[in-house]
């Protein structure tokens, strides 16, 4: 009897731990199901309002704007992004120049095979993986890194090129021990080097995925004209209309419109609200960005990326009523390296006129007329852009103007000792 008692327990304990299991394994099922609702649900519930057809793309814009177009397709904006042609990629190919050392038996080499160009980690002379360069991101003013396709998410490789070493280099972030393949690059980074990407995954999924063929390439004319698809068409059919129909034009912007459209790329790290690509030049940015409250201090803002974090906090700007970034940059031209032009704009406003003319004499200093770059403006490493050189400890920083405009002692009498 006793044993009978006991074989009835064992039956109910193993029916109540199936009926359990049988449960459990509905939950899981249901609650995929449901986060599959979800993901659905939330691909559809934010409808985009900027999609690929309403582009144009930059080569309609020749025939009615040669020369504009002819200048701008040789500046950094232009050239941000492109598809990963040797001509394009500023890092060699040749042998005995195309190798990334991590240890003694840890290499990345750049490599042209039949099947395109390569990042090809070997490890003691095994090959152990193999990466295409898809598309170069930067234009080589200061450096590049390189993305490639895994189905239709995009991945950094883990070399980039940093220019000034002239040299093949650790992809910034990156372990100095270690190949890594597999940082995903998201829609907010694609935003800023390129004009269009087609998102095609739902918000919220990561990696995000990518139409191959819906892309255009570098920030073109209609990143700050808007997409023109139906401009084009209006004046194709009406070409003796000379007002300039469904565009949008950026020199009629109020001083709010003008920086929130550069500050979409160089605002700073700005946390979206929004789907990535939504943002067209003359709305205002926080509708699509969790507006900067409490944000760093000068010395915490980065000379790469926060330009205009920089340039509000000068005294230049916050005693004008009507300077933006367009006023010191003409963004049709090429202008790096223009240190004279750019003195000239600064002295439309510090002149002796004004009253606020540098203090300097200019027959103790030469070139006092034709360079205030590099007294009010000097060059300073870029943590954004710190790239780990071959047999280097520490990541060397890229050098940029920064854009916090005021007097700087020390770089002022490096500029007088060099000029007397």
């Amino acid at each position: 009897m006793k044993a009978f008692i006991n074989f009835r327990r064992s039956v109910v304990v193993l029916l109540l731990i199936f009926s359990c299991f049988v449960l459990l394994i509905q939950c899981i099922n249901n609650g995929k199901k449901n986060n599959d609702i979800a993901k659905k649900n939330a691909a559809t519930s934010y409808q985009r309002k900027v999609n690929f057809k309403q582009f144009a793309g930059e080569a309609t814009c020749i025939k009615c704007h040669k020369n504009i177009y002819e200048s701008f397709i040789h500046t950094s904006h232009f050239l941000t992004s492109q598809p990963a042609l040797e001509k394009y990629i500023k890092g060699s190919f040749e042998k005995g120049r195309n190798i990334f050392p991590f240890n003694d038996h840890l290499y990345v080499s750049m490599e042209k095979r039949d099947s395109g160009l390569f990042q090809v980690a070997w490890q003691r002379g095994v090959e152990k993986i193999a990466k295409r360069f898809d598309i170069v991101t930067g234009s080589g003013a200061k450096g590049q890194t390189y993305l490639s396709w895994y189905k239709n998410e995009l991945f950094q490789l883990p070399i980039s090129f940093l220019t000034a070493a002239n040299e093949w280099a650790n992809s910034p972030g990156y372990d100095p021990g270690k190949v890594v393949y597999n940082r995903p690059v998201t829609s907010r980074c694609l935003e800023c080097h390129s004009t269009y990407f087609n998102v095609t995954s739902p918000p919220g999924k990561e990696p995000e995925e990518y139409d191959h063929n819906e892309i255009l390439y570098g920030v073109q004319c209609e990143k700050c004209h808007g997409p023109s698809a139906k401009h084009v068409e209006y004046q194709t059919q009406n070409p003796k209309d000379q007002v300039g129909r469904y565009i949008i034009n950026p020199s009629k912007f109020s001083r709010q419109q003008s920086l929130d459209l550069c500050g979409l790329c160089h605002g700073g790290r700005l946390q979206k609200t929004t789907p990535s690509f939504e943002f067209i030049a003359g709305d205002t940015l926080s509708k699509y960005f969790v507006p900067s409250t409490a944000g760093p201090t000068t010395k915490e803002i980065d000379v790469h990326g926060n330009q205009l974090g920089l340039m509000k906090e000068s005294k230049c700007f916050r005693l004008s009523t009507t300077m933006t970034c367009i006023t010191c940059h003409n963004t049709h031209e090429n202008e790096r390296v223009q240190t004279e032009l750019f003195s000239q704009r600064c002295m439309t406003c510090h002149n002796k006129e004004h009253g606020t003319f540098c203090k300097i004499d200019p027959a103790t200093v030469s070139s006092i007329k034709s360079n205030c770059i590099d007294c009010h403006m000097p060059k300073q490493p870029s943590m954004s852009v710190a790239l780990l050189l071959p047999g280097h400890i520490e990541p060397t920083a890229a050098l940029i103007h920064t854009h916090l405009i005021k007097v700087y002692p020390e770089e002022t009498k490096r500029f007088m000792q060099k000029h007397k």
